[in-house]
């Protein structure tokens, strides 16, 4: 989760908010991101998004299986669907997103009946850093 937490500072530095993402597999990464939303004048660009495009290219297979994602915030609807088609065996995620979240908040889209695959999940890792690097990075912007 740490090299998630840097990635969401890297985020923050360029501008960004300050999400980051890691996938592991078999005890390394191989995979990192932060959100490039803006960089990227791109809405899919989230960090989510971007680890899960990196690591199908470093396994060689749309599916990752035997992959752990780590993200400093709940996923949205959008990165919660890809995680489950990529089949991402662990998710874990930082600080609960209230507005956006869609793992424990909005359309929960993991106990949705339609989801074909629904990884574990395990939040609340570091959800204190995760919440005040957003905070900070907000408060800065008003």
């Amino acid at each position: 989760m740490q090299a998630a937490f840097a990635q969401a500072h890297n985020a923050g530095i360029a501008g960004e908010v300050p999400i980051g993402c890691v996938i592991v597999h078999e005890g390394k990464v191989i995979a990192q991101a932060r959100n490039r939303v803006i960089a990227d004048r791109d809405p899919t660009a989230h960090a989510e998004m971007l680890a899960i495009r990196q690591a199908t290219l470093a396994v060689g297979n749309e599916r990752l299986e035997d992959c752990d994602l780590y993200v400093t915030l709940e996923p949205c609807t959008m990165c919660a669907a890809a995680i489950a088609l990529a089949r991402i065996r662990r998710l874990y995620y930082g600080a609960a997103d209230p507005k956006t979240g869609a793992i424990e908040n909005g359309v929960r889209y993991f106990s949705a009946a339609t989801c074909l695959h629904r990884p574990e999940t395990y939040g609340g890792i570091g959800a204190r850093e995760a919440g005040n690097l957003l905070q900070e990075f907000f408060r800065a912007r008003r």
